[in-house]
C-alpha cells in the first residue's frame, strides 16, 4: 500500500541516517549525463535495468518511477542544476517502512568525461534501516550498471 512520506529538503542528502553514496567515472560529457538524468526520464528505462518505467508528472516537478520487483515512487524535483546536480525527493511510496527518501545525481567533469556520484539518503523504521545497509552491495552494483549503460548509450566505449 501506497503512503505519503515525510518531506525533506536537499540537506536531508547530508543528515539522513542512511546514506549510500557510490561513485564511478564515465567518458560521457556532464552536459549529456545531465541531459539523459532530468530531460529524458524516459530514457531510464533504457540504461537503469531497475527502472521499469519512468515518466514526468506535473510541470517539470516530478516523476513517477515503477522499479522491477513492484516497488512505486512519486518525486519531486528538489535540484536540476545543469550540469552539476539533478536530485529529487520520494513523496509517495509503497517500500514498507520508508519514512523520507531524496536522491541526488552530482557530476563532475573528469578529463573529458564525468564523475558521477550517486547518494540514496534514506529515513525509516529500523528494519527498513537495516535492509537498506544489506542492500548496498546489491544497490552498488545496480548503480555501476547503470552508469556502464548510460555511457554506452551517451556513445561512450
Amino acid at each position: 500500500m501506497a503512503h505519503r512520506l515525510r518531506p525533506v529538503g536537499l540537506d536531508f542528502v547530508e543528515t539522513a541516517p542512511v546514506r549510500l553514496v557510490f561513485a564511478r567515472e564515465i567518458s560521457a560529457a556532464p552536459g549529456a549525463v545531465f541531459g539523459a538524468l532530468a530531460e529524458d526520464v524516459p530514457g531510464w528505462t533504457e540504461w537503469f535495468s531497475a527502472v521499469t518505467s519512468a515518466r514526468p508528472i506535473g510541470r517539470d516537478a516530478g516523476r513517477e518511477i515503477r522499479l522491477r520487483g513492484g516497488t512505486r515512487f512519486v518525486e519531486t524535483v528538489l535540484a536540476a542544476r545543469q550540469p552539476e546536480v539533478y536530485a529529487y525527493r520520494v513523496d509517495v511510496t509503497n517500500a514498507p517502512g520508508a519514512r523520507a527518501m531524496l536522491e541526488e545525481w552530482r557530476l563532475t567533469p573528469a578529463g573529458t568525461g564525468t564523475r558521477v556520484q550517486w547518494t540514496f539518503a534514506a529515513d525509516g523504521a529500523a528494519p527498513f534501516r537495516f535492509a537498506l545497509g544489506r542492500a548496498r552491495p546489491a544497490l552498488g552494483r545496480a548503480f555501476r550498471g547503470a552508469v556502464t549503460s548510460l555511457d554506452r548509450r551517451l556513445g561512450g566505449p
